[in-house]
């Protein structure tokens, strides 16, 4: 057998990838749930949170700061491990699922809300002012004037910083979930072939490639023209 027919048969063979495709396309379906799911909350919570700290509230802020710190200087894995092994010990236990979700949830949060805060904060004060001129109040300020301004303006860097979370999904193997590479590992595992991991690389491929070419619109359609 010569080596390119070893590197086909290492990662292209027919008969192990017939046998766990049906795995891998779970492990997809699985991993557009769980994305879906930390996109929905960390950036509702980053928004919150932004949205929070603009009430100019002092020990508020210094939390919401210390929160936001934590969790970007954080590695996701590090936190994943933590909940997912260190909660138990204290009486709290949570699936592989459930701790990889909050987990990338609160990273996705921390620089959702930084990214949040420089746009309202890149909104003149004029803009304030103006809006106070007229009567609105301050949450009328806020939600009608000046998050408008602040949410155009951070869509492009908030869209990447989104992708690059929820492509950390394939963390939560590290924790016995069966998202693709999960599924993928465990196929090679059985089958003593990294064919499954061919799939696995396929199946991101198809999953993510079609969300940074969206990125990339978004990106261009919402740029901040001054």
């Amino acid at each position: 057998m010569s080596n390119w027919d070893r590197f086909l048969d290492s990662f292209f063979n027919a008969r192990v990838a017939a046998e766990y495709l049906p795995k891998v396309i779970e492990g997809f379906w699985l991993t557009i749930l769980l994305a879906g799911c930390i996109i929905l909350t960390g950036l509702a919570a980053g928004l919150a949170l932004a949205v929070l700290r603009s009430l100019g509230i002092r020990p508020l802020n210094w939390l919401i700061i210390f929160v936001v710190d934590l969790f970007r200087a954080l590695p996701p894995l590090v936190v994943i491990v933590l909940l997912y092994f260190g909660l138990p010990a204290a009486g709290l236990s949570m699936s592989g699922f459930a701790a990889a979700w909050l987990s990338l949830s609160l990273v996705l949060m921390a620089f959702a809300e930084e990214i949040v805060w420089a746009g309202i904060t890149a909104v003149p004060r004029g803009q304030w002012e103006a809006a106070r001129s007229t009567g609105l109040g301050f949450a009328q300020t806020l939600g009608w004037v000046v998050l408008p301004q602040a949410l155009r303006m951070v869509v492009p860097p908030l869209t990447n910083r989104t992708i690059a979370i929820t492509k950390g999904t394939a963390l939560a193997s590290v924790v016995a979930v069966q998202e693709i590479l999960g599924a993928a590992q465990a196929g090679v595992s059985f089958s003593f072939n990294p064919t499954p991991l061919t799939l696995g690389a396929l199946a991101y491929l198809v999953l993510f490639l079609p969300v940074v070419i969206l990125g990339r619109w978004v990106e261009a359609r919402f740029a901040w023209k001054r």
